[in-house]
């Protein structure tokens, strides 16, 4: 990792994630659309389930917890989405990767420069409209379920863990296109496996509890649900240390491992377009 100081070397590669958004600004609102509807199709399917049940309790979950965590897994999915896979395969099948190489600056941090640029206006829009919303329910629902300071500061935290277990890990999923060329399939199958095992799609409470703890011990399940279960106020002390000891590890696992595939394929690059 560079210095603080040096920092400003990759200012260049942040504005221009910010203003990759600024530029395409009908992509960004169709996406968001695309985000909310993907989140209200889950509202309405999960106060069916509520309604067809006899209990008011599924999983451990009233309705409204269900209701927020729906709308968390979807707000952490875009603040934990990364892109890095998809541009280095597709940067070496333009060959446009050549130029970045050649840039005296660290090749990783360049793209994660990019897409901290790019996540400013996204995250932004989601963090005023969807956790914005959520708080502003609990604080004018304090009957139905309470806001906690101290659970949404280390929700912060849990979640700033969990976009840098997302972005280490998409990076080593990346750098294999030195080799393979084209991750298209590859990321269509990542983001299907990360999606089921992360609790995006079903809280891992819903499954049965040996294979509940199995998942829960992987990488993607610090990405969404432990984020969430902690927002929740699901976590005694111990559970809590816990869980962020994991995503500590996996963040630390995954830097280190980005390390070593970059040198072990930087000689393998063969660069398909011009």
């Amino acid at each position: 990792m560079p210095k603080l100081s040096n920092f400003r070397t990759y200012l260049p590669f942040f504005r221009a994630g910010y203003q990759e958004v600024l530029a395409y600004q009908g992509n960004f609102l169709i996406y968001r659309l695309a985000d909310a509807t993907f989140a209200l199709v889950a509202y309405f399917l999960w106060r069916a389930v509520f309604s067809s049940s006899t209990s008011p309790n599924l999983g451990g979950f009233t309705l409204p917890e269900m209701i927020i965590y729906v709308f968390l897994s979807f707000y952490l999915a875009t603040l934990t989405a990364s892109y890095a896979s998809g541009n280095i395969g597709q940067e070496i099948k333009d060959g446009s990767i050549a130029m970045r190489l050649l840039k005296p600056v660290n090749y990783s941090l360049t793209y994660f420069f990019e897409e901290i640029g790019s996540k400013l206006l996204q995250v932004g829009f989601m963090t005023v409209i969807l956790l914005g919303g959520i708080v502003t329910f609990q604080l004018t629902h304090p009957q139905v379920l309470a806001f906690h300071l101290g659970n949404f500061a280390l929700f912060v935290l849990s979640s700033l863990l969990s976009y840098l277990i997302s972005y280490y890990f998409d990076l080593c999923f990346g750098f294999t296109a030195f080799i393979f060329q084209n991750l298209w399939g590859a990321n269509n199958m990542k983001s299907t496996i990360v999606n089921f095992f992360s609790g995006t799609l079903i809280p891992l409470a819903f499954f049965p509890p040996l294979v509940a703890s199995i998942f829960s011990f992987l990488p993607f399940a610090s990405l969404i649900y432990t984020p969430i279960m902690i927002y929740l106020g699901r976590y005694n002390p111990h559970q809590l240390l816990i869980a962020f000891v994991i995503q500590a590890f996996w963040a630390i696992f995954f830097y280190v491992l980005s390390k070593i595939i970059w040198r072990a394929v930087i000689g393998h690059l063969t660069v398909q377009g011009g």
